[in-house]
């Protein structure tokens, strides 16, 4: 397994993050153990979660399992953690529990999410969406301040536009802050919008892509039907796809995966990697066997002419053209 820098931070993780929201609703916790001793035993070292994540099991089951985990495996000290704040924990839009941040709610949050994790701090605490809101002060003293406690070690973003990086993380640099050191977002063969103002504006601030969904929920994984109530179910009816009827350039890929003699999901994860910016991808594991051939797209490099044949096949994002290069040249005259 490949290790690389985690954007501008100077901390090594794996560049296959575990993506963990299936733990609890999905996959039970003797399931979950499992796959997150084999995810350590392969070299990933960067374990994605978020406060929200439970689904029916309730908001913090996923972090409680995480948390288990870490007090009877005691390993915690092998893993770099990133979790996430934003969402309403109550499911109420009462006062001050809404969705959004605040440096009221990111201090009890954080609390509940240290007690859920049984840990003493988080390596990467991301904002799950972005607050228009709240003010890059306030925005900036609230991270600070659990920075300088020990209880956080770097500020992560999560689903923020191009603009959001550029203001929250030049206002850090004002501050004499490292600012934001890594941005989360969608982004796939199939869904390559970050491309157009999300990555300009991390390369320009130097801040590292942690991309989720890099098989678009198993639909680049090269099933040949997708599981009832599945992921990939969800995500082929959200983007009018039909990974086995005359979808073409899935078939496209398929081919050109079984001319390079490797399994889609290789594929597709490794082009993700290839990206700029990119330094790991978090693929959301349900089962062990999901955790086989991460490794491998870690380490496949795709040459030019491999590259050139995937914007071919996927010139677009979710059946909508894309012109390919940066806004605004994109899409302007």
């Amino acid at each position: 397994m490949k290790h690389t820098k985690m954007g501008k931070a100077n901390v090594e993780v794996s560049r296959i993050c575990l993506g963990t929201m299936h733990f609890g609703p999905k996959t039970d916790k003797k399931d979950a153990f499992r796959i997150m001793d084999k995810a350590l035993d392969m070299g990933i070292n960067f374990f994605d979660t978020a406060n929200i994540y439970g689904r029916d099991k309730g908001p913090g089951a996923t972090e409680e399992i995480v948390g288990e985990w870490f007090e009877k495996s005691g390993k915690r000290n092998q893993v770099v953690l990133a979790t996430k704040v934003y969402h309403s924990m109550t499911g109420k839009q009462e006062p001050n529990e809404a969705m959004g941040i605040s440096r009221y709610k990111i201090r009890r949050h954080l609390e509940d999410s240290l007690r859920r994790l049984k840990t003493d701090r988080i390596e990467l605490y991301q904002v799950h969406h972005i607050d228009r809101r709240i003010t890059p002060e306030e925005f900036w003293d609230s991270f600070e301040f659990h920075r300088q406690r020990g209880e956080i070690t770097y500020v992560g973003t999560s689903n923020f536009p191009g603009w959001g990086l550029e203001k929250f993380d030049l206002a850090a640099e004002q501050r004499g802050s490292l600012g934001i050191v890594s941005e989360q977002c969608q982004y796939n063969l199939l869904s390559r919008y970050p491309e157009l103002e999300v990555i300009p504006a991390a390369l320009d601030r130097r801040i590292g892509i942690m991309p989720y969904m890099p098989l678009g929920g198993g639909t680049l994984s090269g099933k040949s039907q997708p599981e009832a109530g599945s992921r990939t179910e969800e995500v082929e009816k959200e983007y009018k796809l039909n990974s086995v009827g005359s979808y073409d350039p899935l078939q496209q890929f398929r081919q050109l995966c079984g001319d390079l003699g490797q399994k889609p999901a290789v594929v597709a994860i490794a082009w993700v990697l290839s990206t700029p910016a990119v330094y790991s991808g978090i693929v959301g594991v349900r089962t062990e066997a999901h955790l086989e051939g991460l490794d491998a797209a870690s380490e496949l490099e795709l040459d030019e002419s491999t590259l050139q044949r995937l914007n071919e096949i996927f010139p677009y994002t979710v059946n909508r053209p894309l012109a390919q290069g940066p806004a605004p040249e994109a899409f302007a005259w």
